[in-house]
């Protein structure tokens, strides 16, 4: 329970302001389609983050305990660092419809989560708490908790949250994780 607590509240906190979340509003307001939208991006979440918990678990088995706890450690410190980096995206970029607003979005959502902040701290977060299902179950509500109101409400959504703050306090449980990491917090599931 504790791998999905969170994955979750970590990667909603993580996508909001995000190049994908912004994507996220460049489709809603270019096909105005929200059904295929939410959609596509459940899918390419699900693929792209059961991918990434895959890596993670395989890392930890590869891994020795001592090796996999400073990675971590360090890891999600850097992912703090990172988080406070503001991304963008140009409209310009969105994809065209040519294949159908779902496969637009998912196509677009799940290259876009390529080598994203939030596919890392699923990597990160399935390495640290050796549970696959409860990370991508997790990690999957997260993205869906920022980006489905960023389809609907659109941009208004992101003019009404301060996107600093948010990031402030996702990089705080960044570092939090990071430090009990390497202070040995996992020491109990051998980390």
């Amino acid at each position: 329970m504790e791998a999905f607590l969170v994955s979750t509240g970590i990667v909603a906190l993580a996508e909001i302001g995000d190049k994908t979340q912004l994507l996220a509003f460049v489709l809603a307001t270019q096909f105005r389609r929200p059904l295929p939208i939410v959609g596509g991006i459940f899918v390419a979440t699900i693929v792209n983050h059961f991918c990434a918990a895959a890596v993670g678990t395989w890392l930890t088995e590869l891994l020795g305990p001592g090796a996999l706890r400073w990675i971590l450690g360090l890891g999600f410190i850097a992912m703090a660092a990172w988080i406070m980096v503001p991304d963008e995206i140009d409209e310009d970029d969105a994809p065209a419809s040519r294949y159908g607003v779902f496969t637009a979005t998912l196509v677009a959502f799940f290259l876009a989560e390529m080598g994203d902040k939030t596919q890392i701290a699923t990597v990160a977060l399935a390495a640290r708490f050796d549970a696959l299902i409860p990370v991508v179950i997790g990690t999957t509500l997260g993205m869906m908790l920022a980006n489905v109101p960023a389809v609907y409400l659109g941009k208004r959504a992101a003019t009404a949250v301060n996107l600093k703050v948010v990031h402030g306090i996702a990089a705080v449980i960044f570092v939090v994780l990071g430090v009990a990491t390497l202070m040995g917090a996992g020491t109990a599931v051998g980390l």
